[in-house]
């Protein structure tokens, strides 16, 4: 089985006034990633680096939050409270264990092509751009999660002139500090009539978004990733040997955790592990994967139904992650409704994907499956498929769609991206 090609992110934009084309404006060619440290988050800064091309010139930074002690209940201030009240914490306290330290912290060179992570600096990084500029043009920093919006919007302050700042994630307010901020059409699902009516009129003031999206933000259907026509390739090669020779169709069920607007338990494991028994007829395999967020009583369930039978494979966390592998040969995905990470990169294989637990989801989350199902993208999961019948879609190409918009906005200011 060869893995389904995507199209092809692009190498430039043919827009692109033809003054510019001859090298008089800017080029780009670097970029920093101000990453979160959720594994979701920093796919899609480096999914939109490597769209564009820098992939082999990025350095990725981490803004990282105190730790220890009550730093560990405290993770829903904003990042600058949540420092400042550490420091007088630990000058009162005088404990190590709240001590946040600036060091070099590891990072999965598999996830970003780099050995180590630097602790974000706003200033030292403003300030390198500033310096670098004459001999290595205009920085590009992407970032992405709510914790990285004050490091990025502080370094375009600092040097305006010498950054593109992109914002993956709705900022929620002042979107004027980004030069232009990718988020999902799902994420201004508070502005439409529907959301105003569940929204009681005295809250309404403090319900983000409050505009319409301006001419620097850019709507996603799904969330951004790396899972490229590229990547799909490499993947298919190095997971080869584990996966070709597999008994066909093979089925891939990714199972997340319960979220706020998604919420599930053991109630959903076992209706899983029920439907699933169903249509294990018509598999020839299935593989089944857990997420970080994955509850333990959600995976007992599982494991306790499908540890012993032949025809399923459960990923118990050890060695190298097959996720990658799985989108490359998969024939069909099982996917948890909670996790718009694993349902956008499986949704751009143009693979038949199969959702459970769409109809927990509420607010914008429920906005997201809709749109989904509208698209012809996913089905609901109803433990009756034949999954040796396939269907296929136009698939969701939001990375690429993403790259060609910074391309667009990069002209506007009269740069180029230079891989």
């Amino acid at each position: 089985m060869r893995p389904i090609k995507l199209p092809e992110p692009p190498s430039g934009f043919s827009g692109i006034p033809e003054i510019f084309q001859g090298g008089v404006c800017g080029a780009i060619k670097r970029a920093v990633v101000i990453g979160n440290g959720f594994a979701g988050a920093e796919s899609q800064s480096i999914g939109l680096v490597s769209a564009l091309g820098l992939s082999n010139r990025q350095s990725l930074y981490r803004v990282i939050r105190p730790r220890g002690g009550i730093n560990n209940w405290l993770h829903w201030l904003p990042l600058s409270v949540h420092k400042k009240l550490d420091y007088v914490i630990r000058r009162l306290c005088g404990s190590s264990q709240f001590q946040l330290k600036n060091k070099v912290v590891p990072f999965a060179a598999e996830n970003s092509g780099l050995s180590n992570v630097l602790v974000a600096d706003a200033k030292q990084i403003a300030r390198v751009a500033c310096e670098t500029f004459e001999k290595d043009g205009p920085l590009l920093v992407v970032a992405s999660g709510r914790d990285t919006i004050s490091v990025a919007s502080s370094i375009k302050r600092l040097a305006p002139e010498n950054v593109f700042v992109v914002q993956i994630q709705h900022p929620r307010l002042h979107l004027n500090r980004f030069d232009l901020v990718i988020t999902p059409r799902h994420d201004y699902y508070p502005l439409t009539p529907h959301a105003q009516e569940q929204i009681p009129w005295f809250l309404r003031r403090w319900i983000t978004p409050r505009e319409p999206p301006g001419h620097n933000v850019f709507l996603t259907v799904g969330a951004l990733h790396q899972a490229d026509s590229a990547a799909l390739r490499n993947a298919a090669s190095a997971w080869h040997d584990e996966l070709a020779t597999l008994p066909k169709p093979l089925l891939v069920v990714n199972v997340g955790g319960s979220t706020s607007n998604c919420p599930y338990g053991a109630d959903l494991a076992k209706q899983l592990a029920i439907m699933l028994q169903n249509v294990l007829w018509s598999c020839g395999t299935v593989r089944v994967s857990f997420s970080r967020r994955t509850p333990e009583k959600v995976s007992k369930i599982l494991v306790r139904e499908f540890s012993t039978n032949p025809k399923v494979s459960i990923w118990n966390g050890e060695g190298p992650n097959p996720h990658m592998g799985h989108l490359a040969w998969a024939d069909a995905f099982l996917i948890t409704a909670d996790s718009v990470s694993m349902l956008s990169e499986a949704c751009s294989t143009g693979k038949p994907v199969y959702v459970i637990g769409a109809e927990k989801c509420t607010w914008k989350f429920a906005d997201f499956q809709k749109s989904l199902q509208e698209r012809g993208v996913v089905r609901q999961f109803t433990g009756k498929e034949d999954l040796t019948e396939s269907w296929s879609y136009p698939p969701l190409n939001d990375t690429a769609e993403a790259a060609s918009r910074v391309i667009v906005a990069l002209a506007e200011r009269g740069w180029i991206v230079r891989a």
